[in-house]
C-alpha cells in the first residue's frame, strides 16, 4: 500500500497504526465511518483554524460532531478562533480538504484532540490523502504531536 507522509512519520517514530482505504470520492465523514464499518464517534476529522492572535491551530473531533469554536478558543487560550478558508488549507498544511491528517503537516501547529478520544484504545484519523484513514492510539498520537485533550464538541441540539 502507498505510504503517505503521515504514515512515514509514524513508522519513523515506531508508532503502530493500521491503514484503511475507501473510495476517495466519499468525502462525508459519517459516510467514511459507515464504509469502514466503524462508529462515527471513533472516526475523527481534522480542522484547521486561525486564532485572534494569528496562530494556526489544529482540532480533531468526531466526524459526527461539530467543533465548538468557543470551546476551541478556550482550549487554546485564545479569545476566538475561526475556520480557515478551504483554499488556504493545502498551501498551509500540504493536505487537501477531505485528506487532512493531523500528522505530517508542512509546519507543526498546536493540536487539540476532543476529550472523547482519550478513553478510546484506538481511533481513526486521515492518513493524509482522500480515501485513506489510519487507526492508532489517541494517546500515542497526542504524545507524538504534543496534543492536548479538551472538550471541543458543540452540544447536540435537538
Amino acid at each position: 500500500m502507498l505510504k503517505t507522509n503521515a504514515m512515514r512519520l509514524l513508522d519513523a517514530q515506531k508508532i503502530p497504526y493500521e491503514s484503511f482505504s475507501y473510495p476517495p470520492e466519499t468525502t462525508d465523514g459519517e459516510e467514511v465511518a459507515r464504509t469502514l464499518g466503524e462508529d462515527p464517534s471513533a472516526v475523527f476529522k481534522t480542522l484547521v483554524t486561525l486564532s485572534d492572535k494569528g496562530e494556526h491551530l489544529v482540532f480533531c473531533v468526531p466526524v459526527n460532531a461539530t467543533l465548538d469554536l468557543k470551546k476551541a478558543a478556550k482550549a487554546a487560550g485564545a479569545k476566538s478562533v475561526a475556520m480557515i478558508r478551504q483554499k488556504e488549507l493545502e498551501p498551509l498544511t500540504g493536505y487537501v480538504h477531505g485528506g487532512c491528517s493531523p500528522v505530517g503537516m508542512k509546519k507543526r501547529f498546536r493540536t487539540f484532540l476532543d476529550e472523547s478520544a482519550a478513553p478510546l484504545g484506538a481511533f481513526f484519523v486521515s492518513a493524509g490523502r482522500r480515501g485513506l484513514q489510519m487507526r492508532l492510539s489517541p494517546a500515542a498520537l497526542a504524545a507524538l504531536l504534543g496534543a492536548r485533550f479538551a472538550p471541543l464538541r458543540a452540544e447536540e441540539t435537538e
